[in-house]
């Protein structure tokens, strides 16, 4: 999939023909997946393109708990072969899935420089699930992303927190917001008593959602999303109302809609809904964690507690003008001249040389060849 420089006018030469090897596509709606396609969006402006390497080129199965997370069965000679294809003059490696795995071991091998993104705190999603120390996963993450020649990090918060825990050659890449889409002028009656009260994102223990459903607040409490803790919260949550996932101008009418943007994740590394409810004029009601202190921080567009009840019944006083003005400040085209800088720095001036990689590619095919003679002569 390419993201064409004709289709934006030729704003920049094109300099710049960037492989993201991506585990988070469609039909995933979350933070990963905007961002790619923001960035594809603004590549022109920045003489970039961008090709994608993703689940869908391969056989997937469903995450186990998490089925809306498609993993690949991706072998290295494949990999191998799909870049080749894509003749990418830099690659970049978002998530640390299969994709992202084959690709940076391909990288390493053949010599070929590469950036990575920390999109997701991982280790503390994995111990929600499973009685996995923080301190191993740490250790497999961070061995993942200091082979790269740089790591980008959404917040200087959460670039402290890497750097403690031993991550190298971090870089920041802040994020941008549709304001012409998230727009305070959208705002209509949704026909639910108020004050409104809204959470957007997934339906996900890690999320942390039932601490905003068990708060005692005025008027009604709005979820919009889907996810695997769904049913769960509805049964044990009959009075909050739960819209499923909405997109587009649906989406922003319901922000500008509502009251209060309730954040309950203490583990998010943004939090790119906080951008769009701020866009929409809504205030901002979370806890002291990266995302909500880098976004909101002394603003005046929300309130940061450790109480979140307190923090989103004292957002109600929040003026709405002040939200919509912080958002303002947020570009997706800044966000891409330097997504694509850190991307072009990471090479180093150096042009990837293929050749070897082309070789892998053959080469594992005729071993794979001769082994499936063997098993079949054993046969």
């Amino acid at each position: 999939m390419v993201s064409p420089s004709e289709t934006h006018g030729n704003r920049a030469e094109t300099t710049m023909r960037v492989l993201i090897a991506t585990d988070a596509w469609y039909p995933q709606i979350n933070g990963v997946v905007r961002s790619i396609e923001r960035m594809m969006d603004h590549a022109a402006d920045a003489g970039a393109e961008v090709v994608l390497l993703t689940p869908q080129e391969f056989v997937s199965v469903p995450l186990p708990s998490y089925p809306e997370i498609r993993l690949a069965l991706c072998r290295p000679a494949r990999v191998a072969r799909e870049i080749v294809r894509l003749r990418p003059t830099h690659i970049h490696i978002p998530t640390e899935g299969p994709i992202g795995h084959v690709t940076r071991r391909l990288c390493l091998r053949h010599g070929l420089p590469f950036t990575t993104c920390y999109h997701t705190r991982l280790p503390e999603y994995i111990r929600t699930r499973l009685p996995i120390p923080v301190s191993f996963t740490y250790a497999l993450m961070r061995r993942f992303h200091n082979a790269g020649a740089a790591t980008m990090v959404a917040t200087e918060s959460l670039a402290e927190d890497l750097r403690g825990r031993g991550f190298t050659r971090l870089v920041r890449w802040s994020r941008g917001v549709d304001t012409t889409m998230f727009d305070p002028e959208r705002r209509r009656d949704l026909g639910i008593p108020g004050p409104v009260f809204l959470y957007v994102g997934r339906l996900a223990v890690e999320k942390s959602v039932a601490d905003f459903l068990r708060l005692d607040l005025p008027g009604s409490k709005v979820v919009v999303g889907d996810g695997p803790a769904r049913q769960q919260l509805e049964t044990a949550y009959p009075e909050a109302f739960f819209l499923g996932t909405r997109t587009g101008l649906d989406l922003a009418e319901i922000y500008a809609s509502a009251d209060v943007f309730v954040f309950p994740s203490r583990t998010d590394t943004f939090g790119m809904v906080l951008l769009e409810a701020l866009a929409s004029g809504l205030p901002i009601a979370a806890y002291h964690a990266p995302g909500p202190l880098d976004i909101v921080g002394n603003s005046g567009t929300g309130v940061l507690d450790t109480d979140l009840g307190r923090a989103a019944r004292q957002a109600l006083s929040v003026p709405r003008e002040a939200c919509r003005a912080h958002a303002l400040t947020f570009s997706w085209q800044a966000s891409a001249a330097t997504f694509f800088g850190h991307i072009e720095a990471g090479n180093g001036g150096r042009t990837l040389d293929l050749s070897q990689l082309g070789r892998h590619g053959i080469r594992a095919r005729i071993v794979g060849r001769r082994a499936d003679r063997t098993v079949e002569a054993a046969g």
